[in-house]
């Protein structure tokens, strides 16, 4: 019998849904004290408050004192506010919960975990807030402007069998998509190119060689000059289906990225990206049933029309 991998929880408690920081003492620093370290990281944070309520720890979760010698290598655990965020005008609708298993239907704008300017604003957090579950998190991601439907977990023993379903590819996935209608081009249609994303740069591309992107591509209903797509991907490259669509000369209403960069105001909840995942399927890893979950969102032309759900 497989064992189950449990996560190793933080040696601070989540705080308002949200985990202690972390920062590791760098090799070659030269001698001192926890607080003196601390200090000089962060100068504008209050650390006589920190230690006075047992809030920075090692990695087992004994409490530091301030002068506690700070050697290469100590791993020091506390707690500190993100900074400011606008938040998020839509909700983020459940479509299930049962037996370790959530699953939402995520609004469009909103990140899937707490990273870079989006932390609060996150699924995770709004989850761990709203339905005091500190061990929610997601099994697989969603990028920030894409909504629709994404599976978590609440149970840490349940984190991994849902994880490797993704990994290893074993969920149908079936997106929605509004772009311009390409009235005389044949479809469905096969896309297969190879994507290459640096890291640090915002946007990917295709570039020459093996594909290791693949998406069926059909139309489901034709708008005039634009038309509602079903696009299924077998592989899950960073943008694939943003790069895909342009490549097909149909980019993605609402496209931060493709074919333009565009730079967006953080209070700005107009013209999302017109894509939705609209539905998932897979075969339970524990109970071995078929599992569907199907997005109740809507997808409007209307660059002002906010994020709804349908009744």
């Amino acid at each position: 019998m497989t064992r189950r991998r449990v996560a190793t929880r933080p040696p601070l408690p989540l705080r308002d849904g949200l985990g202690p920081d972390r920062v590791l003492v760098p090799p070659g620093h030269p001698p001192g004290t926890v607080r003196a370290f601390l200090v000089a990281t962060w100068p504008d944070d209050d650390w006589d408050a920190r230690f006075a309520a047992r809030e920075v720890v090692d990695r087992d979760g004994s409490h530091l004192d301030p002068a506690h010698p700070c050697r290469a290598g100590l791993a020091i655990h506390f707690y500190r506010d993100p900074a400011p965020e606008i938040p998020v005008p839509f909700d983020l609708d459940i479509l299930h919960h049962a037996d370790g298993l959530l699953v939402v239907d995520k609004p469009h704008f909103l990140a899937t975990i707490p990273r870079g300017r989006h932390i609060r604003e996150s699924v995770v957090v709004r989850l761990r807030r709203a339905l005091d579950l500190p061990d929610a998190v997601p099994a697989h991601r969603l990028d920030r402007m894409t909504a629709g439907v994404l599976v978590c977990t609440t149970d840490p023993a349940l984190r991994r069998p849902y994880q490797q379903l993704f990994e290893q590819r074993q969920v149908t996935k079936e997106y929605e998509a509004l772009a311009p209608n390409l009235r005389d081009a044949p479809f469905p249609r096969t896309v297969r190119s190879r994507i290459d994303k640096i890291h640090g740069e915002p946007t990917a591309r295709e570039v020459p060689g093996e594909p290791n992107a693949h998406t069926e591509v059909e139309v489901v209903e034709v708008l005039g000059d634009h038309a509602r797509y079903r696009l299924l991907p077998t592989t899950g490259r960073t943008h694939q289906l943003r790069l895909h669509m342009w490549s097909l000369g149909a980019p993605i209403l609402g496209d931060d990225f493709y074919p333009v960069l565009r730079n967006r105001a953080q209070s700005d909840f107009t013209d999302p990206l017109r894509l939705l995942a609209r539905r998932v399927r897979f075969t339970d890893p524990i109970s071995g049933e078929t599992r569907e979950f199907t997005s109740r969102r809507t997808l409007s032309t209307d660059s002002g029309a906010p994020d709804s759900v349908a009744e």
